[in-house]
């Protein structure tokens, strides 16, 4: 299945972010399922959540919805850009990070989406003074994506492990060149 975009959900508190590839025209339920499956399988159910306006966010079927989970929705708004900031954050360096991907890897974005969120996800966030996922988790990460090198894959695969090595650090290199998108002061009343 082709994707044509990505619908990112960051954690406000822990800076963590899904970037969950989706077609434009998944229906509210669709989005509903996906953020079940990708979501609250993996983290329950969040006590607020803002959502932009999007068409795909129906206010009448996600409220219904947020309340049978038990959790409040919000709306952003055009007039509260610190509202939804960080997600808008995100979202630009997720966008560089996707151009870097094509541009480097030379292949289809949806390939390397787990990468670029895994990328994300385990690099220093001066705002929150770690990594989301260490935030997150109370830990680092112990993947053993560039703590070994191949040789030691064994079973693994060496060119696979060494593949996903190698893409982790360039998508590394390029979020330490854009640290500053990720991690911008905004002082109340300021626009972006």
């Amino acid at each position: 299945m082709q994707h044509d975009s990505v619908w990112v959900i960051v954690d406000r508190m822990t800076k963590s972010a899904h970037f969950l590839p989706v077609k434009t025209t998944h229906s509210a339920k669709d989005y509903a399922r996906l953020y079940v499956q990708e979501v609250v399988r993996l983290h329950g159910v969040y006590v607020l959540i803002i959502l932009d306006r999007g068409a795909q966010f129906t206010p009448r079927f996600w409220k219904l919805f947020q309340k049978g989970l038990g959790s409040k929705m919000n709306l952003s708004t055009a007039f509260h850009p610190q509202t939804d900031g960080q997600a808008e954050c995100t979202i630009q360096t997720l966008e560089d990070m996707v151009r870097a991907c094509v541009i480097d890897f030379k292949g289809n974005w949806d390939d390397n989406i787990s990468l670029i969120e895994f990328a994300y996800n385990n690099s220093y966030h001066s705002s929150i003074q770690m990594a989301p996922y260490e935030a997150l988790y109370g830990r680092r990460c112990r993947s053993r994506i560039g703590w070994f090198e191949v040789g030691e894959a064994g079973l693994i695969g060496p060119f696979l492990v060494h593949q996903a090595m190698e893409k982790v650090k360039v998508i590394q290199e390029r979020l330490k060149q854009h640290r500053v998108i990720i991690n911008p002061t905004f002082m109340l009343g300021e626009g972006r």
